[in-house]
């Protein structure tokens, strides 16, 4: 519901919770997270464009990007230690949540 509402879950909310109440690694609770996201993205997505709240050729542009990213990211994070991605996690919701307040 977080997620169709403003747009994030998966990483901020989803992630940890995995990691601290379902005792995940750092490592599979973002894979999981990232399985979860592909149904609640779709069905979001698809009201947002009943609604008339998407731009499609935008969308598409910053799609491709993201499964260039995406590739990449995960096959970059497989190679860190359970501590370094979680500090590189932990620094990037600091920044993201100091960047959101102002």
């Amino acid at each position: 519901m977080v997620s169709g509402l403003v747009g994030l879950g998966g990483g901020i909310i989803l992630v940890p919770a995995l990691v601290y109440f379902f005792d995940m690694s750092q490592h599979k609770s973002q894979g999981t997270s990232l399985f979860i996201i592909i149904p609640t993205a779709f069905i979001g997505a698809y009201m947002y464009s009943l609604q008339g709240h998407m731009d499609l050729n935008i969308a598409v542009w910053v799609a491709i990007g993201g499964f260039a990213g995406g590739y990449f990211g995960s096959f970059l994070a497989g190679r860190l230690s359970e501590s370094s991605l979680k500090l590189m996690y932990m620094a990037l919701l600091v920044i993201v949540g100091i960047k959101m307040f102002f």
